[in-house]
């Protein structure tokens, strides 16, 4: 499903134009970046899951075309733990 199709869905369901929904999807991205950012981030929506940020160390790696060592910096990745309502549906 892409984003269009995704729109077009929650404006029919919610009886709102694709105005309106495509503005309310643009706000919860919004909202769970900014959530995100913060130090302690972390978004919980009860029976669909749970967005988080975790660290990643630094570590060594290989080019895969020349098979060189290489360094891998240390980064932040966002996360998703699928909630128990998403898993007994899926």
């Amino acid at each position: 499903m892409t984003k269009a199709d995704l729109i077009e869905k929650m404006a029919k369901e919610a009886g709102i134009s694709k105005v309106a929904a495509g503005a309310a999807l643009k706000s919860f991205v919004d909202n769970v970046t900014k959530s995100l950012k913060k130090p302690e981030g972390k978004v919980t929506l009860v029976g669909f899951g749970t967005f988080s940020v975790s660290k990643r160390k630094a570590r060594k790696g290989r080019n895969p075309q020349t098979g060189a060592p290489i360094k891998i910096k240390a980064s932040k990745v966002v996360k998703f733990k699928a909630g128990k309502g998403l898993k007994s549906i899926v």
